[in-house]
């Protein structure tokens, strides 16, 4: 039996404050991100980004360890004094996501590029390398 609490399950509360569609309110105060899809084949990883607004040069991706980080920065065009604006919803400023990808990842072979606003990703797989063990003497 599943316990709910108004038609929805408790452990999934939490993730409904912070989620744009229930409180747009909360969403807004958390940093701004970007929306990506993660998909898979016995060859890579592949990551698409959707990253409007955002020119080719101001966008990063870095790999650290098993660590992939892609980020970039959208600048505010200068405001009109002479228009007069009832609400400002577009954001601008840092965006950052990271994502934990293995160790199964050939970072000397990760391909990315950019059109259209979308930054496609591709993370080539390989073996992983067996980890050495090494005795530690008890003093």
């Amino acid at each position: 039996m599943s316990l709910k609490l108004y038609g929805k399950d408790p452990l999934q509360l939490f993730e409904d404050v912070f989620n744009d569609k229930v409180s747009p309110f909360f969403s807004s105060m958390m940093a701004p991100s970007f929306k990506v899809d993660i998909s898979e084949d016995e060859n890579a990883i592949y990551i698409e980004a959707d990253m409007p607004g955002v020119k080719k040069e101001d966008v990063k991706v870095s790999m650290d360890g098993d660590v992939l980080c892609i980020s970039a920065e959208r600048t505010q065009n200068e405001e009109e004094k002479k228009k007069g604006y009832h609400r400002i919803e577009r954001s601008w400023g840092s965006l950052s996501r990271t994502f934990t990808v293995g160790d199964n990842v050939d970072a000397e072979q990760i391909d990315a590029a950019y059109d259209n606003g979308v930054l496609k990703i591709k993370l080539p797989k390989m073996e992983p390398k067996p980890k050495t063990g090494k005795e530690i003497p008890v003093k």
